[in-house]
């Protein structure tokens, strides 16, 4: 990785190789969580670890941060993506950094509607007639609002997408908002395994 994260990818979510910050930003928290894991004798090996961090999320933010202090997709494309909710709920930067609640909000303004969450704009068309919903954003963004300690609000979030399920109790990929019925690949396993993370971490603790 040190050697190779300048290079563009497609990952599994893109169609097309660019710099994509949800890509790097994700690199940088399997870095911290590996550092954190490292015994007292990797010390060394585990600061490395945590400075590659580090330099992926400057680089990130010298060629992905909007004029408006959101993450952007990539340099070349400017659109706000749920995704970018990740990073930081699993720790590449802190909760109460201006990058991640900036993202937040971007999020809620622009890529929301009916309390379903859509992952990014395909054009300037409206939300629903582009694509459907992405259930697993909407599980992404009540973590979010459960890391900013938003909790009764991180509920919301997260009964209205574990709502949007089949008879069988099922995830679709999607959800079409206006027709109200599941669109894409069902089952979806990162749906479900996002809806009981979130599930976990809401419960009341006793």
């Amino acid at each position: 990785m040190a050697a190779r994260h300048r290079e563009p990818d497609a990952g599994i979510w893109e169609l097309h190789d660019d710099r994509w910050a949800r890509s790097r930003l994700i690199c940088a928290v399997g870095l911290r969580a590996i550092a954190a894991q490292a015994p007292s004798s990797g010390s060394g090996r585990a600061a490395g670890w945590e400075a590659l961090a580090d330099r992926l999320v400057a680089e990130t933010s010298a060629d992905c941060l909007h004029p408006s202090g959101r993450w952007q997709r990539s340099p070349t494309q400017t659109g706000v993506d749920a995704a970018l909710l990740m990073p930081a709920v699993r720790g590449a930067l802190p909760a109460d950094d201006p990058r991640t609640t900036a993202t937040l909000r971007a999020v809620h303004t622009d890529l929301v509607q009916d309390h379903y969450v859509y992952r990014y704009r395909l054009d300037q068309r409206p939300l629903e007639d582009a694509e459907g919903a992405f259930l697993l954003c909407g599980f992404a963004l009540a973590l979010a609002e459960h890391q900013q300690h938003h909790d009764v609000e991180a509920m919301r979030w997260f009964e209205r997408s574990r709502a949007a399920c089949g008879p069988p109790g099922l995830y679709a990929e999607e959800f079409d908002v206006a027709q109200r019925q599941l669109r894409g690949n069902l089952p979806q396993a990162f749906v479900h395994a996002l809806m009981l993370e979130a599930a976990a971490a809401l419960a009341p603790r006793g």
